[in-house]
Order: structure tokens, then sequence, then C-alpha cells
């Protein structure tokens, strides 16, 4: 190892994060169960909610799926309230889409129940394990954040 190099990660390390991956991704998938909406519908939702009123090509790309993919979830969402469709005003044919009161309250409700989780599991730890915890995290969010990720690949829980 040169001199400054970080050393390599070890295999038991590797699979502790796969494991912590699949914990926390199990996480995102229970605090939607029992919505009326399914994780992709959800998953639109999300990216409404962090983008504001979007085209449904941007909502497309942010969710790294086809324009009909979001065509099809936006008409059930639109049909159950929890969007509304709308045309950009310097360009007709381009369909935007929006949250409703309700979309927004979906959202709301899915975070809070994420957290709530969280704060359960978390609240256990040490506070010092958790502090050290949560400074590796944002570091290893740093280097995979969505800045730094693949456009097309980006996939919001």
């Amino acid at each position: 190892m040169e001199h400054g190099e970080p050393a390599k990660t070890s295999a038991n390390e590797l699979v502790t994060f796969e494991v912590a991956t699949r914990d926390l991704v199990g996480l995102a998938l229970r605090s939607v169960e029992a919505l009326e909406i399914s994780l992709s519908q959800f998953r639109l939702l999300l990216v409404l909610h962090e983008h504001g009123r979007s085209s449904s090509t941007q909502c497309a790309q942010a969710l790294g799926v086809q324009g009909s993919s979001v065509t099809r979830l936006a008409d059930r969402l639109h049909a159950s309230g929890h969007l509304v469709r709308g045309a950009d005003p310097g360009n007709r044919s381009v369909v935007t889409l929006e949250l409703t009161d309700s979309g927004r309250r979906v959202v709301r409700q899915v975070r809070t129940r994420r957290r709530r989780e969280l704060r359960r599991v978390l609240d256990r730890l040490d506070p010092a394990e958790r502090a050290t915890c949560a400074a590796a995290l944002e570091e290893v969010h740093r280097m995979v954040g969505p800045e730094n990720a693949d456009p097309h690949h980006r996939l919001p829980l």
C-alpha cells in the first residue's frame, strides 16, 4: 500500500455494508406498505416532491425509466387525486406533472414512517457509535450521492 492510500475493503466489511443496504432498502419498502399506491407510484411522487412541477420527460429521466412508464404511473396517480397534469406555457405539447395536497400528504406520511423506524433503531445505539456511523454514512453519500451518480441510474426510494 502506498503512503496515504486507504486500506482495501475486506470481504467482511463488504458483507456488512451489503446487509446494511438490504436493511435500509427494506425499511424504505415497509414505509410504503398499507398505502393506496405502489412503490413505483411513490417514487414518482417523491421525484415531484423533490423537483416540483416537472415534465413527464424529466420525471422519466430522474426515475431511469421510459416515458411510457411515467405516463402509466401518472394516469393512476391522476385518477387517484395524487397529481395533476398540465401543459408547459412555452410548449403546450409538453405535459407537466405536479403534486396535489393528497400527493404531498402521502410523501409526508412515508417520510414520517421512515424517520420513526430509523429513530426507533438509532436511539438504541450508543450516542458515540451513532455519531461515528452518521459521519461514515455522510462520507459514503458524498462519494456516491446524487451529484456523483450517473443521472440515468438514480433511483429515488
